[in-house]
């Protein structure tokens, strides 16, 4: 029976099955050591020349970087080896010699990494990143799970935009245009009315000329919408996902944080409350170092650095001009010319992490709004069926998974932090 590297712990003085690859291997001739990994982990696996068959011995010396095999033998305590033990070998099969494995344990550059992407992923600190990835990705689903959300899935093919028209990558449907879509939104608006507060979770795509650290055409999104919540209410419910899940990393994933070298006191410091600030506040913020932005404009990354650093945790960006927001969020009551809208600001110069606020409820208004930015009302002739029966006020936001990660992992680069990132210039592998 197979045995995982990361429950070794638990079968001290016991006999193995280990199924894995070679990480590294160092041998003096009459001991030979070799690291295993299955995925799970890592452990030394230790074999002495008169204590193992001599064909044994030599097939273990003979061993190439990541070539497969299975590995029997006894476990032991050793401290100083990785997970605190190690096995003694008793035997070996080798199922696959790997010949020439490109990634070699000297420094790469990125360049020379990602064409090798498939085999990167085996490193240790990809390894981290993607078992972080998952732990957030779980983490958000219990959060919204625990409060009584559902998860409503949307679909992936649209006839309509939700952040504008210049972003779309077309599709032929059946001779119809359609589109991939940019977000869930709209399709949450619908369901919230069968279920009250509900949440998707998928892939979305920009296309964005863009080769930013920040962008990924294909990336992931999550959506909760809720009825009956006003702005206020949205930004209590992003404030609150957010702490439980730093929290629930540093709980769970603290070896994966630190095999990525991140900083976790900068974690610790992710407590509520959030600072909130408006619209104009940030601006003020902002011209205290750049003089030459125009109030008015949306921020671009530079500002959105500018913002964070001086906060030491995430900040609540309210109450953005009417003008620079999507044709669906409602206006405010007492000034139209902002908007009930909110962008969550991430530390460390990690840019906007959540886009959310209030939806415009009133059928009329939104009409008009269609209208004003030449959609095809057709193609929302179903979104404004929701203001026709039983509307309400609504709200939500999206959280886009890789730029978290990346925040949470320390990383520079969103493309570390997806499995197989799609940028302008990467479709491959």
């Amino acid at each position: 029976m197979q045995t995982y590297i990361e429950d070794l712990v638990r079968h001290i003085g016991m006999e193995v099955t280990v199924k894995g690859w070679l990480y590294k291997k160092r041998s003096s001739g009459k001991i030979c050591f070799l690291l295993v990994r299955d995925g799970t982990g890592i452990v030394q696996s230790v074999l002495a020349r008169g204590e193992v068959a001599d064909p044994v011995f030599d097939a273990a010396c003979r061993l190439t970087q990541e070539s497969s095999l299975i590995v029997k033998g006894s476990v032991r305590k050793d401290d100083r080896a990785p997970g605190g033990c190690e096995i003694v070998v008793q035997d070996l099969l080798v199922l696959q010699t790997a010949q020439d494995y490109p990634i070699t344990p000297k420094e790469h550059s990125i360049e020379f990494l990602f064409p090798l992407r498939h085999l990167w992923l085996r490193s240790k600190k990809q390894n981290a990143v993607l078992r972080i990835r998952h732990e957030l990705i779980k983490a958000c689903r219990d959060f919204f799970d625990n409060q009584g959300f559902i998860n409503a899935d949307t679909p992936i093919l649209t006839p309509a935009s939700v952040e504008g028209t210049t972003t779309l990558f077309p599709v032929d449907y059946y001779g119809e245009k359609v589109y991939l879509t940019q977000s869930g939104q709209l399709y949450n608006e619908a369901t919230i009315g069968a279920l009250g507060k509900v949440y998707c979770f998928g892939p979305t795509f920009r296309a964005e000329k863009s080769k930013t650290r920040r962008h990924l055409t294909e990336f992931w999104m999550l959506e909760p919408e809720v009825a009956f919540l006003e702005l206020d209410g949205v930004m209590d419910l992003a404030e609150d996902m957010t702490v439980y899940v730093v929290g629930r990393i540093l709980e769970n994933r603290r070896p994966e944080l630190e095999t990525l070298e991140r900083d976790i006191m900068k974690l610790q410091s992710v407590k509520k409350p959030f600072p909130r600030i408006t619209y104009q506040e940030a601006v003020d913020i902002i011209r205290e170092k750049d003089k030459e932005f125009t109030p008015g404009d949306d921020f671009g990354a530079p500002h959105e650095t500018i913002i964070s650093e001086n906060f030491d945790r995430p900040v609540f960006v309210h109450h953005y001009p009417a003008g620079i927001k999507a044709f669906y969020m409602k206006r405010d009551p007492a000034d139209d010319t902002l908007s009930l809208s909110v962008d969550m600001i991430g530390p460390e110069g990690v840019g906007e992490l959540i886009g959310g606020g209030q939806r415009e409820d009133d059928h009329d208004v939104l009409l008009k709004r269609i209208k004003d930015n030449k959609l095809p009302v057709e193609a929302y002739q179903w979104y404004l069926d929701l203001r026709k029966y039983g509307t309400c006020p609504h709200g939500g936001f999206g959280l886009g998974i890789e730029r978290t990660i990346a925040w949470i992992c320390g990383i520079k680069h969103v493309r570390e932090t997806i499995p197989f990132p799609r940028m302008l210039e990467r479709v491959y592998p």
